[in-house]
């Protein structure tokens, strides 16, 4: 089984990644992630994280999610993407950004199949 990659440092508009690099926003699954463009799905503050913005954490096999909302709380987790989340039978976490990547790297050790979409600013 192929471990979630550990997020090694987190800071405003910063962070690093086991095995995946240094950027700003990341989405991350067991395996590997990537940065995380929010142009890909036209995600925005309001009404937030979107739909397509978690299928490829669940088509790379996460059974848990964890969902930043940014350091200060700005990102929304939309409606739509917890009805989806909840339907696909995933445990989902919504927390404050630092809060969130301490829930998906302590997940992440104990060897869950966890996923995470992470915003590193607002």
């Amino acid at each position: 089984m192929q471990h979630s990659p550990r997020i090694q440092h987190i800071a405003w508009g910063s962070m690093e990644v086991e095995g995946v690099g240094a950027g700003k926003d990341f989405k991350l699954w067991p395996g590997g992630g990537r940065p995380w463009d929010w142009g890909e799905t036209g995600t925005s503050h309001v009404p937030g994280i979107l739909p397509g913005d978690v299928m490829e954490l669940l088509q790379n096999g996460s059974d848990i999610i964890v969902l930043s909302r940014g350091m200060l709380r700005c990102l929304h987790a939309s409606r739509e993407v917890l009805a989806m989340l909840d339907a696909a039978g995933a445990t989902v976490h919504v927390a404050e950004t630092r809060r969130a990547a301490s829930i998906y790297n302590d997940l992440a050790e104990r060897g869950e199949k966890v996923g995470g979409l992470f915003h590193s600013t607002c």
